[in-house]
């Protein structure tokens, strides 16, 4: 039994139909958005999409050490990790507020789950 009555169906499927909409317009946002990490100080830096696809890499020369190819890994990883901890902040921003119900149902009135 649902509190104050039947769901108006139509009603809940506009409002599915809107939210799916949204979320493919945020979803396309991230894939287009670019945001950098960068390690040593700027001497590698990383460019990924909002959605965490590795686009960019830039390492320079300075970095570039053919005695010590450990350090410049490890600046790559540290690189591709600070950009897609930014990429995953921004997911964070533009989903959030459009999955906050999904999952408990709060985002759909007169569901109970």
């Amino acid at each position: 039994m649902f509190p104050g009555g039947q769901p108006n169906m139509q009603q809940l499927l506009k409002q599915a139909q809107k939210m799916q909409e949204e979320l493919g317009r945020a979803q396309k946002e991230l894939a287009e958005t670019k945001v950098s990490g960068s390690a040593g100080g700027g001497l590698v830096e990383a460019t990924v999409t909002g959605s965490g696809e590795l686009v960019a890499l830039t390492i320079a020369p300075a970095a570039v050490d053919p005695e010590d190819t450990e350090t410049l890994a490890d600046l790559v990883l540290a690189a591709v990790r600070d950009a897609n901890a930014a990429a995953q902040k921004l997911q964070a921003e533009r989903m959030g507020p459009l999955t906050q119900g999904l999952g408990g149902g709060a985002g759909i009135p007169g569901l109970p789950f």
